[in-house]
């Protein structure tokens, strides 16, 4: 099947599978608590470049949630806390779904003693107060999801696609747009879907497994946190605190905890929530969402995170209170802009 589609600055698609020939040993991963986006990406790669008869290995940074079983991420990957050998002499490393180093450690700190070249294969904004992406990176925030690029450096390699190769980008391509909600506007998701969909034949399971994945104790932990919601300003900031102790206690991998922001975004009133996640004493993961036009990414800068214009994050360390109440201060001070500038 042949589809017209909008290929990505072909100059740094084609630098890129020019590193991947020259390179003899290949390690690949994504940032930590990985995500369908970074996990795909880098399996759908792995699978093709096992075609492609190079030597290469896949190490996340730290446990694959449960829900992308399907993957079978105990087959193709290691954990870097769980290695079976060390990371050895490596011609270039490829990083998905996030040029910010400081995501990938500790593993990224072995990559640079281990690896003659390091790139970040991306489509977040750079940071404005956030370490530089390696030269030679790949960098292109019109794509929607990070495995379009995978497709597009699978493509000019000439590898052809199959099974595993299209149901790893499509769990890429599915996930960060949660089914096709969220395209940029570009009919690229769509026809490179439609390409892929002619090797995977069970697209339904994995949208069940994405999405459709709650356990009698998951939709209880739901209605708990759910009921603790803190709104603000008219209902249009949504804040929640949730604790480590209520996951575990409900059987849930942190990674659960991704719904709870979806779901309070869906309430039509709310413009902007932030969600902040104990992950150890006085130390939270905090998400953070936005309907435009009220930007995130500098809110989560702010606390040495980053992510999209309307969907970021950060860990933070200090006192909840104190965290909860300078982030809602620079929410509503983005909420105020519009209106500022509207009134003149």
């Amino acid at each position: 099947m042949m589809v017209s589609i909008t290929r990505f600055n072909n100059i740094n698609v084609s630098s890129i599978a020019k590193k991947i020939k020259d390179a003899k040993t290949i390690v690949l991963t994504t940032h930590k608590q990985c995500d369908g986006d970074g996990l795909g990406a880098m399996l759908g790669l792995y699978h093709a470049l096992k075609k492609f008869n190079k030597t290469v290995r896949v190490v996340a940074v730290d446990d694959i949630p449960r829900k992308y079983s399907f993957l079978e991420p105990d087959i193709h990957l290691e954990s870097y806390d769980q290695l079976k050998h060390t990371i050895a002499e490596t011609d270039l490393a490829m990083i998905f779904d996030t040029n910010d180093r400081r995501l990938v450690e500790p593993l990224y700190s072995e990559l640079e003693k281990k690896c003659h070249d390091i790139i970040f294969i991306d489509h977040h904004p750079i940071l404005n107060q956030g370490p530089e992406p390696t030269p030679g990176s790949f960098i292109d925030t019109s794509a929607a999801s990070t495995g379009e690029i995978a497709y597009f450096v699978i493509k000019q390699l000439g590898i052809r696609l199959d099974e595993k190769i299209a149901r790893a980008l499509y769990t890429s391509l599915a996930f960060d747009t949660q089914i096709f909600k969220y395209v940029k506007n570009s009919g690229n998701t769509h026809l490179i879907c439609a390409e892929l969909l002619e090797f995977e034949h069970q697209a339904e399971k994995i949208h069940r497994a994405l999405f459709a994945n709650y356990t009698k104790k998951k939709v209880t932990y739901l209605g708990k946190v759910l009921s603790e919601v803190e709104y603000l300003a008219d209902d249009r900031i949504a804040i929640l605190n949730l604790s480590r102790k209520d996951l575990l206690d409900h059987d849930l991998d942190m990674d659960d905890s991704r719904d709870v922001i979806d779901m309070v975004m869906s309430i039509h009133t709310v413009l902007a929530a932030a969600i902040f996640r104990e992950d150890g004493p006085n130390f939270y993961k905090m998400s953070l969402r936005s309907k435009g036009p009220v930007e995130v990414l500098g809110i989560a800068e702010n606390f040495g995170g980053g992510g999209h214009m309307y969907a970021a994050g950060a860990e933070i360390r200090g006192l909840y209170r104190e965290i909860r109440d300078r982030v809602v201060a620079q929410i509503l001070a983005r909420l105020d802009e519009p209106r500022r500038t509207s009134t003149g």
